[in-house]
């Protein structure tokens, strides 16, 4: 599975402040604290400190979401993930964390409340596994 990521961060939790600055960064494409910084206090309702944000920088890059490197004077954090990564890589914690409910007929009773349009999802998800299998097989 292609779109899937090869890489994945170590901790997946993030709180909301970390989100924020995450989506932050992934709307800029890298950037410095003060970028950072400056888009939080682009809301004029907003407070946070210079240092706090650091602290979450260096949080997040603990974690594995963001890569940093020195450019001149200045540390640079960029995404270690996409957006579209990310939200692949929490869809397969969740779906994941639900299939280990390891009970068919809580499974199964969840299936059969979907709506249409969601069956049809599923529909096309089981296609898209068989045709997966069939390639791996030749």
């Amino acid at each position: 599975m292609a779109w899937f990521p090869s890489y994945r961060p170590q901790h997946l939790s993030l709180g909301p402040l970390e989100r924020e600055i995450l989506e932050i960064l992934w709307d800029l494409g890298q950037g410095t604290v003060k970028d950072v910084h400056d888009r939080i206090l682009a809301d004029p309702n907003r407070e946070l400190a210079y240092s706090s944000v650091t602290t979450v920088l260096n949080r997040l890059t603990k974690k594995g979401w963001l890569a940093c490197q020195k450019e001149g004077r200045a540390f640079v954090w960029t995404p270690r993930v996409s957006a579209a990564q990310a939200q692949a890589i929490r869809s397969y914690e969740q779906l994941r964390e639900f299939l280990s409910v390891s009970n068919p007929d809580v499974v199964a009773a969840f299936a059969d409340n979907l709506d249409a349009a969601s069956l049809e999802q599923l529909e096309a998800i089981a296609e898209r596994l068989r045709t997966l299998r069939r390639q791996r097989e030749e």
